[in-house]
């Protein structure tokens, strides 16, 4: 007979985690085993999905702040602490894996490295990965940070910084904080700048990544690189 535990009709987070692996749960499971306990006329699995359904996205919920669970009933500052505790657990850790392991693994490690520094970020910030000439990470730089809607980015300064660490390529990125990974016509403008600049001192620009919440676009996917 199983001995997995249920709840209705669904077995408890941890014990299908220990049988089937922690890829077999789903958001709202996942969610579940972090905060632990429900709240008064949900238990902890529906209580998590209201939160989801709340907020709309997984991705969402772990970057809103306090102000913004003012009216969630069964969130204090316990709870959000949590919350916010597994976004930056889950920043920290493709932080430590190193985003020169994940270049090596292709294009969408790339981008779920640059979308786990960028994603919660409250303010623009323009980062730079540098290249050798074969597309090893030398290093990964966040060089300019702005306000809430720019940030302003010299080409003359990420020039220089690739012919300091003998980059022969270049990924940039950048985020949104309102969310829209949608491009400006500000964006595009700057990276035709920085595109002429290193292609003067034959440094290629790879991509250039715009980050939102649960969202990005890729100049290069379409074809403005």
């Amino acid at each position: 007979m199983d001995k997995i535990m249920t709840l209705g009709n669904k077995s408890m987070p941890r014990e299908k985690l220990l049988k089937y692996g922690a890829s077999s749960l789903s958001d709202v499971e996942l969610l579940a085993l972090f905060l632990r306990t429900g709240c008064r006329g949900m238990n902890v699995l529906a209580f998590a999905q209201h939160l989801l359904n709340q907020f709309g996205s997984l991705s969402r919920l772990l970057s809103a702040d306090y102000s913004q669970f003012n009216d969630v009933k069964g969130i204090g500052a316990a709870k959000y602490s949590q919350l916010n505790a597994i976004a930056e657990l889950a920043r920290r850790y493709y932080y430590s894996r190193g985003v020169e392991e994940l270049t090596l693994k292709g294009p969408d490690s790339v981008r779920e490295f640059i979308q786990s520094q960028l994603t919660t970020a409250e303010r623009e910030i323009f980062m730079v990965i540098f290249l050798d000439n074969q597309h090893r990470v030398i290093k990964y730089s966040p060089m300019f940070s702005g306000t809430l809607n720019h940030v302003e980015v010299h080409p003359r300064e990420i020039v220089r910084e690739a012919m300091k660490s003998n980059a022969a390529a270049l990924i940039l990125a950048h985020n949104h904080p309102s969310g829209r990974a949608e491009p400006s016509k500000a964006d595009r403008v700057i990276t035709e700048r920085i595109v002429k600049a290193c292609l003067f001192m034959e440094i290629r620009v790879l991509d250039h990544l715009v980050i939102g919440r649960g969202e990005y676009v890729s100049f290069a996917e379409r074809g403005w690189i």
